[in-house]
């Protein structure tokens, strides 16, 4: 790939109107994870961050499976049908409408993002089955109102929602800041939503020099977060068992394991 197309899994092309200048998370994450939507600049921060914490590449594997897991549960065995997707980021294998339609072909997604790259593969993220629904919007969530008011043209807000915001909160700062968006954002959910969260943590030193050496990329920066910051998004709600732990411990099937010293921290909640 040149350093400056991006080719996506359909095959359309994203020129220069993208800056690939400096590093972004979208494509630092597609990178990590085997994706091939990402930039000269991406690779080489990747592999920069790879030399100080080799870790993160398992952060980022984990955190897909996770999603995976958690949108089986809550389709497959809550019964939700409406999944709101906060920081989508660059499609991959297993996007949130695959898993949801793979289980209930009915489910209706949308995708929320605002970063150009990610609009550019929207048309990749938009394929559903006839009996289910999705959609994209280009929106800022630290405007969650606006977010949900473009949510209601695909879903029904009056039944339950799962609302998945992973490894997205980071970039949210100051930490208090994060924690009222996800509460405006399930103020607005009924009874019976749930909300989905994974976040990288300060839980060791190499994690913390990983994010600071992303930050001095000049990518926009991710803070990692005390483990107690990350259970705090669940105030006031149910968490599901086992409550908040490392990813690779919410619900393993079939055998998956991850490593025991894993970085990133996640939860599913219901809203009674």
């Amino acid at each position: 790939m040149s350093e400056d197309i991006a080719q996506d899994s359909a095959g359309f092309e994203t020129r220069a109107r993208i800056d690939t200048s400096r590093p972004h998370s979208a494509r630092f994450w597609n990178y990590f994870i085997g994706g091939k939507d990402n930039y000269k600049i991406d690779r080489e921060v990747g592999d920069q961050i790879k030399e100080i914490f080799p870790g993160l590449v398992d952060v980022a594997v984990s955190s897909r499976k996770f999603l995976g897991r958690a949108v089986r549960y809550l389709a497959g065995e809550q019964g939700i049908r409406q999944f709101l997707d906060i920081g989508t980021g660059l499609p991959t294998a297993d996007n949130t409408h695959e898993v949801a339609q793979r289980v209930a072909p009915d489910s209706r997604i949308v995708y929320v993002d605002n970063d150009p790259i990610v609009l550019a593969h929207a048309q990749a993220l938009l394929t559903s089955t006839p009996e289910g629904k999705t959609a994209y919007i280009d929106a800022d969530m630290h405007d969650p109102d606006k977010v949900l008011r473009a949510a209601a043209e695909t879903l029904d807000f009056s039944k339950p929602v799962g609302l998945m915001i992973l490894n997205t909160l980071g970039h949210v700062d100051p930490y208090e800041d994060a924690r009222a968006l996800v509460q405006r954002l399930m103020a607005r959910l009924p009874s019976g939503s749930y909300l989905v969260i994974s976040d990288s943590t300060a839980t060791s030193e190499p994690m913390i020099a990983a994010a600071e050496a992303y930050r001095k990329s000049g990518a926009v920066p991710y803070y990692v977060r005390a483990v107690e910051e990350i259970a705090g998004y669940f105030d006031g709600l149910k968490l599901v068992e086992p409550g908040v732990v490392r990813v690779p411990e919410w619900r393993p099937e079939d055998g998956e394991s991850g490593p025991a010293d894993l970085d990133a921290f996640c939860g599913v909640a219901l809203k009674e």
